[in-house]
């Protein structure tokens, strides 16, 4: 599936034949803590960095208005944050998934970022666009 912004995910999410719960990861881009000079001018260029995982939450689809709201929401943490990655859960037999069926992936997610694999994820930006990992 092509997603281009926010709003692509989230009319993908409410077209499933199953409910979703989305899974959200808000990740810093910081630079590493000996960097060298290469690593420096990489980040710099906005190029490089390590991904560091800060803020989780889950959601129905319908509990989010749009990227703006949820990036509100997010404000209101104190977290700052580069980077939202983005899981879901499927619904069976109708029944979405709560909120405690979402404690255990979002935690698996977490893992999975820090040890590099970003690629499983949707990943979007401040401003609500997709990212692309290479």
């Amino acid at each position: 599936m092509n997603l281009a912004t926010f709003h692509d995910l989230l009319d993908a999410a409410r077209r499933q034949p199953e409910p979703q719960r989305l899974l959200f990861v808000f990740a810093r881009v910081e630079l590493p803590e000996h960097a060298t000079d290469a690593q420096r001018e990489r980040f710099d260029r906005r190029e490089g960095g390590t991904i560091s995982p800060c803020l989780c939450v889950d959601k129905a689809p319908d509990e989010i208005a749009g990227f703006d709201a949820l990036a509100a929401e997010s404000e209101t943490t104190g977290q700052a944050w580069d980077i939202v990655f983005v899981g879901s859960l499927s619904g069976r037999a109708g029944v979405a998934p709560s909120a405690d069926e979402a404690a255990q992936p979002l935690r698996f997610m977490v893992n999975a970022i820090n040890n590099g694999r970003v690629g499983d994820f949707a990943a979007f930006d401040r401003q609500g666009d997709a990212l692309q990992f290479g």
